[in-house]
C-alpha cells in the first residue's frame, strides 16, 4: 500500500470515509511528511508554500484526537487574518462532517462580540481565530483555554510580520504547558526559529519546496521606464492575456487604491483590497472576486494573505516585492493544485537589484520579455460573465444557500446553471448570477420572499 494514501494512516474510519467522499486519496508532500508525526503527538514545524495542503494536515490531526463528548475547547488554531480563519474553519468542518456534534467556532475581529460569547457559552471543541479577538475574549473571561491539548499557529511568519508577537505570547501563556504545538509557515526566518524554541518541545521539521515549479507557474519579467509606463504595461498585459481571475500586488495601500481607480477608469473590472477598507467593504470585495463577478483584485500583501481563491489565472507584481519570501508567496497564489498559472513582474532600473535577489537564474537585463504592442490599448476590456447581488439577510436571519437558489430557480425563475457561488455572511448574503439575467434575479428576490420574509436586494458589481 502506498504511504501517500490517506488509508495508510491510523485515522478514524469515519474520517477516512469522508476523505473518500471529498476526493482526498493521495496525500500532498507536506501531508505525507507531517501527518504521521502529528498523529503520534509530536510537535511539528511545517514549512510549505501556499496551497500545499497544510490545513488538512493539522485539521485531521485535531479531529483524530478530539474527545467529542467533552464540550470543552480542546484545540486552538491562530491565524493572522479573518479571511484565513474563515477558510481554515470551513475546511475543518468539511473534514469533520462525518463525525456528529463537532463544534468549530471562529473568533475574529470585525464581527459582533455578543454572538461570539453566545457561541462559546454553548460549548465548542475547536476555536479558530485571530490574535486580537482571541486576546480580547481571554481578557474578558469569555474564552477558557485550560483544557487545550493542541495549539496550531497557521501562517506564523505573517503573524509576526503583522506585529502580533506580544499578543501571541499572552495567548500562549494561558495554555497548558503540556500540549501538542503545530507551527506552519510559508517561510522560516529567525523570528520563527526563536518562537519555536520557546514554545515547542523537540519539534520535528517538515519542509516542502518553497520555490515554484516552472511547469505550473510561468514567471515573466518586464522592464518599465517609469510609473506612467508601469500602468500602461499592466493594462497591455491584462488586455493581451485577458485573465478571468487575477491579483495585482502593490507595495502600499495608497498605490493599491490608485491602481484600482485607474484600471476602473479604463473600463477594467477591478476592486481594491487593503487595510484602509472597513470590514464590510473587504467582505464585499472578496465575495465579488471569489464568485468571479470581478476579474481583478488589486491588493497589498497583508490584505491578500490567506485568501481562499480557486482557479487564479495570473498574478501581476505591479512593483517588485521587498524580498524573496514575499515574492514566493505572491506568485504562489496562482498555479495551485497542479493548474497552470502566470506570474508577471514589472520592474524599473531602480528595482534591478531587487529582481537579482529573487532568483539567481534570472537576469533582468537579458531575460525580461518585450512589452506587448501598444495597439492592444484599442481593445475593450473583457467583462466577467457573472455579476453579484447582495441580499440584506444572512446567518442571523437563518438564510441558507438552498433558500436563495430555490427562490431564484422556482417556477418562472432563472435556470440553475445561471446561478453561481452563494456566500452567506452574518447579516448579508451574496449570490452570483449570469450578467444577462441579473435584472430578472433582482426582481425575483426583491418582489418575492425568502423563508416567508421580504429582504432588500441590490446589484453591487
Amino acid at each position: 500500500m502506498s504511504t501517500r494514501k490517506f488509508s495508510s494512516l491510523k485515522l478514524n474510519t469515519a474520517l477516512l470515509a469522508n476523505l473518500d467522499t471529498l476526493g482526498y486519496t493521495e496525500m500532498t508532500q507536506i501531508q505525507a511528511q507531517s501527518l504521521p508525526l502529528i498523529l503520534v503527538g509530536k510537535d511539528v514545524i511545517g514549512q510549505g508554500k501556499t496551497g500545499s495542503g497544510k490545513t488538512a494536515a493539522f485539521g485531521l490531526g485535531l479531529l483524530e484526537k478530539l474527545a467529542v463528548k467533552r464540550f470543552r475547547v480542546q484545540s486552538l488554531v491562530i491565524c493572522p487574518t479573518r479571511e484565513l480563519a474563515d477558510q481554515v474553519a470551513k475546511e475543518i468542518r468539511r473534514l469533520a462532517r462525518s463525525v456528529q456534534n463537532i463544534k468549530v467556532t471562529t473568533l475574529c475581529g470585525g464581527m459582533p462580540f455578543g454572538p461570539q460569547i453566545g457561541s462559546l457559552e454553548r460549548g465548542s471543541h475547536i476555536i479558530v481565530g485571530t490574535p486580537g479577538r482571541l486576546d480580547e475574549h481571554i481578557r474578558k473571561g469569555t474564552l477558557k483555554l485550560d483544557e487545550v491539548t493542541t495549539l496550531v499557529l497557521d501562517e506564523a511568519d505573517r503573524m509576526l510580520e503583522m506585529g502580533f508577537q506580544e499578543v501571541l505570547d499572552q495567548i500562549i501563556a494561558m495554555l497548558p504547558a503540556k500540549r501538542q504545538t503545530l507551527l506552519f509557515s510559508a517561510t522560516y526566518p529567525g523570528e520563527i526559529q526563536a518562537i519555536a524554541q520557546r514554545i515547542m518541545v523537540q519539534p520535528e521539521m517538515v519542509q516542502t519546496l518553497s520555490t515554484h515549479d516552472e511547469s505550473t507557474i510561468a514567471q515573466r519579467f518586464y522592464k518599465v521606464d517609469d510609473n506612467r509606463q508601469r500602468l500602461q504595461v499592466l493594462r497591455l498585459l491584462l488586455l493581451e492575456q485577458r485573465p478571468q481571475s487575477a491579483i495585482v500586488f502593490c507595495n502600499t495601500k495608497r498605490e493599491t487604491q490608485e491602481v484600482t481607480d485607474a484600471l476602473k477608469g479604463y473600463g477594467f473590472s477591478a476592486l481594491a483590497l487593503h487595510g484602509d477598507l472597513d470590514q464590510k467593504d473587504r467582505t464585499q470585495s472578496l465575495a465579488c472576486f471569489s464568485n468571479k463577478s470581478v476579474s481583478i483584485l488589486v491588493a497589498t500583501d497583508v490584505a491578500a494573505r490567506g485568501l481562499d481563491i480557486e482557479s487564479l489565472d495570473a498574478v501581476y507584481n505591479y512593483q517588485i516585492a521587498r524580498d524573496q519570501e514575499v515574492h514566493t508567496h505572491r506568485i504562489g497564489r496562482t498555479g495551485r493544485a497542479g493548474s497552470k498559472g502566470i506570474a508577471c513582474s514589472l520592474f524599473s532600473e531602480q528595482e534591478v537589484h531587487k529582481v537579482l535577489k529573487l532568483d539567481g537564474d534570472i537576469d533582468p537585463l537579458h531575460d525580461c520579455l518585450p512589452i506587448p504592442p501598444a495597439s492592444l490599448l484599442d481593445r475593450t476590456p473583457e467583462q466577467p460573465a457573472m455579476t453579484t447581488l447582495q441580499i440584506d439577510g444572512g446567518k442571523k436571519q437563518k438564510l441558507r444557500p438552498g433558500d436563495i437558489l430555490g427562490a431564484l430557480t422556482g417556477e418562472r425563475g432563472i435556470q440553475g446553471k445561471q446561478v453561481g457561488k452563494i456566500s452567506i455572511q452574518e447579516n448579508y448574503a451574496y449570490v452570483a448570477v449570469e450578467r444577462s439575467v441579473y435584472k430578472e434575479a433582482l426582481s425575483i428576490i426583491g418582489k418575492g420572499s425568502l423563508k416567508g420574509r421580504s429582504f432588500r436586494v441590490r446589484h453591487i458589481s
